[in-house]
């Protein structure tokens, strides 16, 4: 505020009659004037940026003062993220906000400090492994399932929490079972893709669905006991499915109409319906205690009390002066499992393309610094991304210098086994890895 006040002066202007002009003169000097000795980072002007919209936003309710802060204005409420809500559920970028100014740091989790948090923030388990007498997990199956699936897929949010039954594959048999990502759940929209999920996620899922012991069945049961989905207005019924085509068949008012699954948004999948003998459920796989689909949104409200129940467990009985004002060393947010997810997969990819260029010369290397970006191509693939520099330009620095150790401890044993077979293959082909050999025939040795 006082180099903003300062930059005002210079031109004999009053804070309170400041224009979208001035600010933008404003941003002009403090990022690319070569006048400017002190001139700072885009991260850095993005601060001052919230710092003047938040200060002239107090002011235009108290003093009647406009605010010069050029921002979406659009009516619709703000979203979780920051940004402004329009109808697709997507946040929109404040025109002030300076390109090279990133939404969030990249971060990731090694897959034990996941599995610690997960089962102290969601399971009920302390620190030293117990877990607490006071636990009663009532979501517990239903969140665990979910958070495993994020780290597991590398979806984001919304997409994740957007699946329905229907897409869930029945049965638990390869090691990564293959699902189908509908083109309508995707952020920015595009067309639909497939992506995998883990052995282990997927019996997660399962358990929670299971009609007997899961608990979305009880919540089911109770929603229907409370009238819940009789009351409901706008639902529409599906009558069927058809996996070959991914369509639903949707109750008409007087004839049945086919539904792609690729048109549906989160929002109108929400409202699907099925009736059984027992009443009516929703299609929609992650319900709120209340019986009703839960809204994507919702899912940073668990993240927030997960982390919340972590901090209590380590902190514990502790009166430290020097320790109460320090933060808690482990916390999840849902974005952080996709780029654990990305991580993962960029550990697999060099681990087979250092097999595929074991030998050449730094020189030969240099010439193939194109071919080399074939990791990011499968992994903007493997993500979701529309170009592979998007991918590189988030992920890539962060990676840098990582040894494959470090990398390799994000996988479970599982997920070892399969890349150490993938390995095998690959080093097979190139003739410069040794190998188990096999007894020759007939020989007792």
């Amino acid at each position: 505020m006082a180099v903003w006040l300062d930059f005002l002066s210079v031109f004999d202007r009053c804070w309170d009659k400041a224009s979208v002009g001035d600010v933008e003169a404003f941003k002009d000097w403090r990022l690319t004037d070569v006048l400017n000795g002190g001139r700072i980072r885009p991260t850095s002007f993005d601060t001052d940026r919230a710092a003047l919209n938040c200060f002239y936003g107090w002011a235009a309710t108290r003093c009647k003062v406009v605010n010069p802060v050029a921002t979406i204005r659009t009516g619709r409420r703000p979203n979780r993220r920051g940004g402004l809500a329009d109808g697709s559920g997507l946040g929109g970028r404040d025109p002030l906000r300076p390109a090279g100014a990133t939404r969030r740091q990249v971060k990731w989790m090694l897959r034990p400090a996941f599995e610690q948090w997960r089962d102290i923030g969601l399971r009920g388990y302390g620190f030293d492994g117990l877990r607490r007498s006071e636990w009663r997990g009532y979501n517990e199956d239903r969140d665990t399932a979910f958070v495993d699936g994020l780290y597991g897929t590398g979806l984001r949010l919304q997409e994740w929490a957007s699946i329905l039954d229907v897409e869930v594959p029945s049965a638990v048999g390869p090691r990564s079972a293959r699902l189908w990502l509908s083109a309508a759940c995707i952020k920015g929209g595009g067309e639909g893709r497939v992506y995998r999920i883990p052995r282990p996620a997927l019996t997660a899922v399962h358990a929670y669905l299971d009609p007997l012991e899961g608990s979305r069945a009880e919540v089911i049961r109770r929603a229907r006991r409370a009238g819940r989905y009789a009351d409901l207005a706008g639902i529409r019924v599906v009558t069927a499915y058809n996996a070959r085509s991914k369509t639903l068949r949707v109750q008409g008012d007087a004839c049945s109409e086919l539904l792609p699954l690729d048109v549906i948004g989160p929002d109108e999948r929400r409202r699907l319906f099925r009736a059984t003998s027992e009443g009516l459920e929703p299609l929609a796989v992650w319900l709120a205690p209340n019986g009703m689909p839960k809204k994507a949104h919702g899912w940073e409200d668990t993240f927030g009390d997960a982390n919340a129940r972590v901090e209590r467990a380590w902190r514990g009985d502790t009166v430290d002066a020097d320790s109460e004002h320090m933060p808690c060393p482990l916390w999840a947010r849902p974005h952080m499992l996709r780029h654990s997810f990305c991580l993962k997969w960029f550990c697999v990819l060099s681990l087979v393309w250092e097999l595929r260029v074991n030998g050449f010369t730094s020189e030969e290397l240099k010439d193939l610094r194109e071919q080399f970006g074939d990791i990011w191509y499968q992994l903007a693939t493997l993500m979701g991304h529309a170009t592979a520099s998007t991918t590189r330009d988030y992920y890539l620095e962060p990676f840098t210098g990582l040894q494959v150790d470090y990398l390799m401890s994000l996988l479970d044993e599982d997920e070892k086994t399969g890349i150490d077979a993938l390995v095998r293959a690959v080093a097979q082909d190139t003739g410069q890895v040794l190998t188990e050999v096999p007894a020759l025939p007939g020989d007792g040795r």
